[in-house]
């Protein structure tokens, strides 16, 4: 079939899109490969513990020097290599603080299913509140699919991978099987509340969404990488917003930043993705009154619950399918950060979760926690023993650190 000029170079057009958007993300498949290694990294070095194995940490501050150069050369592969190498590293040194600590990880008693929960509204999102009206998740048994992967399934379920290998017993190379079961535990304190709109909180990864007082679903998410360099931040803004369009098989306007970006990875830039599989917004895309943040599905799934974006918040595909219908345009909400939050249930106990830094917006989360202790009149009832291992840990989680 001949087609007409014009449509023949529109084709054409269309298909060298496509191809370069491929090799785009190609390059960003290494980059997530690299965000992995930066952040394990990042997480080591704010460890204490990490300090027992100054060897092992020069070795992988090495290999890390070698994986960059290759990536700023824009070798691709070998920087892959290398990331790849330094994940496993750190991995590895990870393991061996694991092995060193011998206090005991306080354990989550009672833990509410979200079906559970007996919302109730409070404004001003500082005081503590009931069991049930700040505390979301649970403990639970995940049962492996198909194309599963660790990473895939802590995207899932919100958590980190390291917690996933941690509480499973499982080491750095583990290939999971269909019907396999994986413990987890995602239970988080709800950092603020609202009587309608969307909450996110940047250090705990995840969206909140209510309505009438009531926490209609909570979300893992992926946001603004944690990591600068010389030209760009892609960090996540915080601020108020409302929901200004909302677009179904969007077609993505590249912002100029990221066209540079592929300019330096060797890639033609282009302007425009149509809708279609090779579009990384997906089927969805929700437009807020912030400039140049959107809250979209994407085509990278294994990238939710990581800091890992432009700076947009990304969701499954799955949960924003579920999630596009309910939202209307002009709901508002507000992205916050808050990497520590305090909770007190109906019968008195204190649960504290605490998070990595990720923006280094915090100048001491020892303080930051126990400000929130004694400002609740919570000193006398509090363990400080367990207080101090969730606030060293930092695993995400909300942890009962009563007496």
């Amino acid at each position: 079939m001949n087609l007409p000029i014009n449509q023949s170079a529109s084709y054409l057009l269309v298909s060298l899109s496509l191809i370069v958007a491929t090799l785009f993300y190609a390059a960003t498949a290494t980059a997530d490969v690299k965000q992995d290694a930066e952040t394990a990294l990042s997480s080591l070095q704010h460890n204490v513990a990490a300090r027992k194995f100054p060897d092992d940490m020069k070795s992988l501050d090495l290999v890390f020097e070698v994986a960059r150069r290759y990536f700023s050369n824009n070798d691709l592969a070998n920087s892959e290599k290398f990331y790849l190498l330094a994940l496993q590293k750190s991995r590895i040194i990870e393991s061996m603080i694991t092995a060193s600590e011998v206090t005991p990880v306080p354990e989550v008693a009672n833990v509410l299913s979200p079906a559970d929960l007996n919302q109730s509204a409070n404004p001003d999102g500082d005081e503590p509140e009931t069991y049930s009206s700040r505390l979301v998740g649970s403990r639970g048994i995940y049962t492996v699919v198909k194309a599963d992967t660790l990473r895939l399934v802590a995207a899932k379920l919100g958590v980190t991978q390291r917690h996933l290998r941690k509480m499973n017993h499982l080491d750095g190379t583990v290939h999971l099987k269909i019907g396999q079961k994986l413990a987890y535990n995602n239970l988080k304190i709800i950092p603020r509340k609202i009587e309608n709109g969307i909450i996110i909180n940047i250090p705990d990864l995840t969206l909140y969404y209510f309505q009438q007082g009531t926490l209609v679903t909570s979300l893992p998410v992926a946001l603004g990488s944690a990591v600068k360099n010389e030209k760009n931040i892609w960090q996540t803004p915080v601020g108020k917003f409302k929901i200004t369009a909302k677009i179904k098989d969007p077609t993505w306007t590249v912002p100029p930043s990221i066209q540079t970006e592929m300019e330096e990875h060797g890639k033609e830039a282009i302007a425009r993705i149509p809708p279609g599989p090779e579009n990384p917004l997906g089927k969805y895309a929700i437009r807020t009154s912030i400039p140049g943040i959107l809250i979209h599905s994407t085509i990278r799934p294994s990238s939710i619950y990581s800091f890992s974006s432009h700076g947009c918040i990304r969701l499954s595909p799955n949960q924003m399918k579920v999630f596009f219908p309910q939202i209307k345009v002009n709901t508002r909400g507000e992205i916050i950060y808050k990497p520590v939050k305090l909770a007190v249930t109906e019968d008195g106990r204190v649960f504290l979760e605490v998070h990595h830094d990720a923006y280094h917006k915090i100048l001491n989360l020892v303080t930051e926690a126990r400000q929130m202790v004694e400002k609740q009149k919570l000193s006398g009832v509090v363990d400080w023993e367990k207080f101090e291992l969730v606030v060293k840990q930092q695993r995400g989680i909300a942890v009962d650190i009563s007496l």
